[in-house]
């Protein structure tokens, strides 16, 4: 009974197939419901912990047919380590959770994915440069997957989204309790164009200790991670270290030495990971091809990631040279360029039009682009 199984907190894919082949005597048919009713010595004696072999041993009835209700009513589905559904990346990942709650594309869970992490808080440059990265591998046919968060994670997830590909939300909380709540939107999109996943039963609040064993799935789940924006002590470098122990590629975008969050960034850097600046950077070190059509839409030598400002004259060229790719106010744009404060302005606003430059909240411009 797999839900009986999703109450049975810790039990791991591992312990689960190595439980049900001792049970079963080896029988290829076996499912987790050999384990109910066994005794709790039993099932301690497979390795299971105390409370989990309790929960096995006698189900909450009443607990029980509340998930079943909702399961039903939501079309739920429950994908134990014994389902050909369960994904192979994870299944190889030590400590995989023996149970995954699914809403949306199930089977999107066995594809290639590429999991983005980083920052709650990122720059609007970083923020964009998710968006874009996102957009551009989920073309190429790579899933996207992160974890719902503020900031970086919902970037990555809307990227994949605006470009027609599919992605998958991993959450720190049971599917019935979305977080942040201003994400519900979100989810319910991601459920629709891919996957919402969840190791946790329904009614499982944002506990903060849950977070970090949500990230053991977005790394196990994928190829590599790829790190956008994050702090030296930053969540998302778990996900990195996860995925580094877990024997997949770590990817992290560089940035400016006086931007605190390029420092986590840097600091994987040093400790081996990948230094990525354009898309093609993650395919060629995932060794994944794009498809033709992707190919022809992208001329040789242009770079899909980045917006183009078009026909640049000379002042805009002089402004945008000025900016550089650190943030800077309009003052000093106008010292550096010898500009009038007004051309500045209005030149700024037409840059940002096109994409070119963003505002951030503390009033300096910062460069969206490479050129």
């Amino acid at each position: 009974m797999q839900l009986a199984l999703g109450r049975a907190c810790g039990v791991t894919a591992q312990q689960l197939r190595a439980a049900v082949e001792q049970v079963a005597g080896g029988q290829r048919t076996a499912s987790a419901a050999v384990l109910i009713g066994e005794s709790r010595a039993r099932l301690e004696a497979l390795g299971l912990s105390g409370a989990a072999s309790a929960a096995l041993q006698a189900p909450p009835a009443a607990r029980i047919e509340r998930d079943r209700a909702w399961v039903t009513r939501e079309r739920i589905m429950l994908i134990d380590a014994l389902n050909p559904l369960y994904p192979p990346w994870l299944a190889e990942a030590e400590a995989a959770p023996a149970l995954l709650y699914v809403r949306g594309n199930a089977v999107l869970l066995g594809s290639p994915q590429l999991a983005m992490v980083g920052s709650r808080n990122p720059s609007e440059h970083g923020r964009r440069t998710a968006r874009e990265f996102a957009a551009y591998l989920a073309r190429a046919g790579l899933i996207i997957t992160s974890g719902l968060a503020l900031g970086i994670d919902a970037a990555s997830h809307e990227g994949a989204l605006a470009a027609g590909g599919n992605t998958i939300a991993v959450l720190g909380t049971g599917l019935d309790c979305i977080y942040p709540r201003e994400h519900h939107a979100l989810a319910a999109r991601i459920a629709a164009h891919g996957a919402l996943v969840s190791e946790f039963p329904p009614g499982t609040p944002p506990l903060k200790h849950n977070f970090p064993r949500r990230n053991r799935i977005i790394s196990g789940l994928a190829r590599g991670t790829l790190v956008v924006e994050a702090a030296r002590h930053s969540g998302s470098l778990i996900t990195a270290r996860l995925a580094a122990e877990q024997g997949r590629e770590v990817f992290a975008i560089p940035g400016s030495i006086h931007n605190p969050l390029a420092r986590g960034c840097h600091a994987l850097i040093r400790l081996g990971a990948k230094l990525v600046e354009n898309g093609d950077d993650v395919l060629s070190e995932l060794k994944f091809s794009l498809p033709k059509q992707i190919v022809m839409q992208f001329q040789e030598g242009s770079t899909p990631l980045l917006g183009t400002v078009e026909r640049l004259d000379k002042d805009y060229k002089i402004l945008l040279d000025a900016l550089g790719f650190e943030p800077a106010g309009l003052d000093a744009l106008v010292g550096r360029t010898g500009l009038s404060s007004q051309s500045v302005a209005s030149m700024l606003l037409i840059l940002e039009l096109e994409g070119a430059v963003g505002m951030q909240p503390d009033g300096r411009y910062v460069r969206l682009q490479g050129r």
